[in-house]
């Protein structure tokens, strides 16, 4: 199955679409600017070249590479770009799930979330799209630096959220893939809790109170 990571040329989407063909899934990494795309994936694929399984990435515009993706497409832009890159967008995502990984931190403050009227990135997603296209929230808590680092295991779990729950199964299984577990935490208005942690770990990574950085947070048993 082929993902579009689109935004992929920043350094989530470069880490994300490194982990997704280590794990032999295609990508098609998408970028407004097709020649940046095009160079970035071929980058990207030398660093995977002696990776046994790994898949390719291709380098596209991002109508492109939701063009060519199965069924789901990760936007991975700056919340700047978020809204327009939606509308641009919606026109070619029909039968396809949109992953939302966009945190809206505060202009000039990563210490902090601006939300939007809707409540959350992934709650605007879905309200810009129509309730035809499916939009799941997830990813929002992964360092790009753990991501870019193939020699390190990814240190967290992954919490994912959506109104249709379908869809956001589909997208936790293939999350599995990375080796990391996925947990479904309900309807899109999870998203408010889930994306305001991420400024939380700004703030601890940053922190001399963590005596090490890119710290992700996991779901523990009882006793463990």
């Amino acid at each position: 199955m082929k993902i579009a990571i689109l935004g992929g040329t920043g350094p989530q989407g470069q880490g994300l679409a490194l982990r997704f063909a280590q794990a032999g899934v295609p990508v098609a990494l998408g970028s407004r600017d097709r020649a940046r795309g095009v160079d970035i994936a071929a980058e990207l694929n030398r660093k995977l070249a002696g990776h046994v399984g790994a898949a390719h990435i291709d380098g596209c515009e991002n109508i492109e590479a939701v063009q060519a993706a199965d069924e789901i497409v990760m936007l991975a832009v700056p919340y700047s770009g978020h809204d327009a890159a939606l509308q641009a967008l919606k026109p070619h995502l029909g039968g396809k799930i949109l992953v939302d990984l966009v945190v809206p931190l505060a202009p000039n403050n990563p210490k902090a979330v601006a939300m939007p009227p809707q409540g959350s990135a992934t709650e605007a997603a879905q309200d810009l799209l129509g309730e035809d296209i499916a939009v799941v929230g997830a990813l929002h808590n992964v360092s790009a630096a753990t991501l870019n680092h193939l020699e390190q295991r990814i240190n967290c779990d992954i919490l994912v959220c959506g109104n249709q729950q379908e869809a956001a199964d589909k997208v936790a299984e293939l999350i599995t893939r990375l080796g990391v577990a996925a947990y479904y935490c309900g309807p899109a208005s999870a998203a408010r809790c889930i994306e305001a942690i991420t400024p939380i770990l700004i703030r601890l990574n940053i922190s001399k109170k963590v005596p090490f950085t890119h710290a992700g947070i996991r779901i523990w048993a009882p006793g463990t």
